[in-house]
């Protein structure tokens, strides 16, 4: 894989007017994609995402365009964690990157493209539940030559049950392609198993089918990856304790033979998560209502009625979505990061409307 040069994009909702009108234009991103391309064996059963692409392609030397490419879950339960992305180009197409246009903000989101802007790669953490999809925006232009050639889009999840339809090809001036099915990965070694609480420890993986892969330490994503069928390399981010390595890629997921072991203390953690407000104030006992929590420094967080979990979490930096638990009275709606969990003020107070909860 190519050396990369990293570009942040940060989606951030400027005030609580904008949060509103982001929550009002929430919508699943084009419509949902079958879930009946299962390899032979496996079942359809649990999370499921999918990819696909469409738009403007330029077809002619010196030409601009942009085309979109969508990951929806379309499986029988949420998808959450890091889903990561890939677009690889032909030769006579390059991209200055991409533009995520999916609302509201309940999500991070995170992209870097080679230097000759032919590969480009997107990582995007949140939980979509099934139905409910995003998409990015590729910029791309063309050379003084007439294009010809793949686009390669892929989508990889940890917890993917379905890896027949984590690729999307379009030919250039050109006849498509089949749908592709991705190798499984397997890892065989791992030649470092120990490394600082702070991180920055240099790990290779061996193994097959690695190409388009990222790495995890835990559920945390590993720096500084490079895959090639057969290799990764990528260096430790910061942790505590002993937790598993796995490479992901749209094929499936492998665990190393051995966890890593962290040394020594851990990173300062970040921030605490602060919560200045809730999208509603109160609903049934039963549970089941749709609350958007605003506040910052919220990326990553799980979500807590008074002590019950909240359902369908996925936050943002400074924006979440969630539903609801069963509860009862007026309790505190929290965040937890690894910051800690958010102080309770009188702008997080949910009350639900029943005396009791319905069984």
């Amino acid at each position: 894989m190519r050396a990369m040069t990293e570009g942040m994009t940060t989606r951030l909702a400027a005030a609580w007017s904008a949060l509103v009108l982001a929550v009002t234009a929430l919508f699943t991103a084009g419509p949902a994609l079958a879930a009946d391309a299962v390899r032979p064996g496996a079942t359809a059963t649990g999370p499921d995402v999918a990819v696909s692409q469409a738009g403007n392609y330029p077809t002619q030397p010196n030409s601009y365009g942009n085309f979109s490419v969508q990951w929806t879950s379309v499986g029988t339960a949420d998808a959450t964690g890091i889903t990561h992305l890939t677009v690889d180009l032909p030769p006579g197409l390059r991209t200055s990157g991409a533009l995520m246009y999916s609302t509201p903000y309940d999500y991070t989101f995170s992209e870097r493209v080679s230097p000759d802007g032919r590969h480009l790669e997107a990582t995007f953490r949140g939980t979509r539940v099934p139905g409910r999809g995003d998409f990015m925006k590729v910029q791309v232009s063309s050379g003084a030559e007439r294009p010809s050639g793949v686009i390669r889009a892929t989508v990889a999840n940890r917890d993917d049950v379905n890896p027949a339809n984590n690729v999307s090809t379009y030919t250039v001036n050109g006849p498509q392609r089949p749908a592709e099915v991705p190798e499984r990965p397997v890892v065989t070694t791992i030649d470092t198993v120990t490394g600082p609480g702070a991180g920055g420890t240099a790990v290779t993986l061996t193994g097959t089918g690695l190409d388009t892969g990222f790495v995890l330490f835990g559920g945390e994503e590993a720096k500084n990856v490079s895959c090639t069928a057969t290799r990764c390399t990528a260096t430790s981010p910061g942790g505590s304790g002993s937790v598993p390595v796995t490479v992901v890629t749209p094929g499936g997921a492998a665990g190393a033979p051995s966890g890593f072991a962290y040394t020594g203390p851990p990173p300062a953690p970040p921030a605490a998560p602060v919560v200045t407000g809730l999208s509603v104030r109160g609903g049934p006992a039963r549970g089941g209502t749709s609350v958007y929590v605003l506040g910052s420094n919220l990326a990553g967080g799980t979500i807590a009625f008074g002590g019950a979990p909240a359902a369908h979490v996925s936050c943002g930096d400074s924006f979440c979505s969630s539903t609801s638990p069963a509860g009862s009275g007026t309790v505190h709606v929290t965040v937890t990061t690894a910051g800690g969990t958010s102080a309770t003020v009188d702008a997080d107070r949910f009350t639900y409307t029943d005396a009791t909860p319905r069984r």
